[in-house]
């Protein structure tokens, strides 16, 4: 499902999203699209077991020297990656929703069954197709 950035900004709010978008910034020996695994649920990034597990992190205070509004980017927490990331809303897709609230339960459970066992290198083969 082909998304724009105010539709993703809502799905990220109250879900896990599994996203494919197209890169900004094109890097040797990768493909040109991402996968990404994100939230911003912020009742989930917030709790004790996501600050454990996904070593969720505040962001900074700090300004960004532009806007991403503008710039059509949306900044979310990538779950592999276990930091804050900009996705390029330009052409992005929603593979997969895993619902995060008002009960975590599903992506916890999601988490244990799927994530919790991948190893290096499968989580790059993930981001990279």
């Amino acid at each position: 499902m082909q998304l724009g950035r105010s539709a993703l900004n809502l799905l990220l709010m109250t879900n896990a999203v599994e996203l494919r978008f197209r890169r900004r910034n094109k890097k040797a020996g990768f493909k040109d699209f991402r996968r990404m695994l994100c939230t911003n649920d912020r009742s989930l990034l917030s709790s004790a077991l996501a600050q454990k597990v996904l070593g969720f992190q505040r962001p900074t205070t700090g300004r960004l020297k532009y806007n991403p509004g503008k710039e059509n980017l949306v900044i979310t927490w990538d779950i592999f990656m276990q930091n804050w990331r900009m996705i390029n809303c330009d052409e992005v897709e929603a593979i997969s929703v895993i619902k995060t609230s008002p009960d975590p339960a599903d992506f916890w459970k999601y988490f244990n069954e799927r994530l919790m066992r991948m190893s290096a290198a499968q989580k790059a083969r993930f981001m990279n197709t």
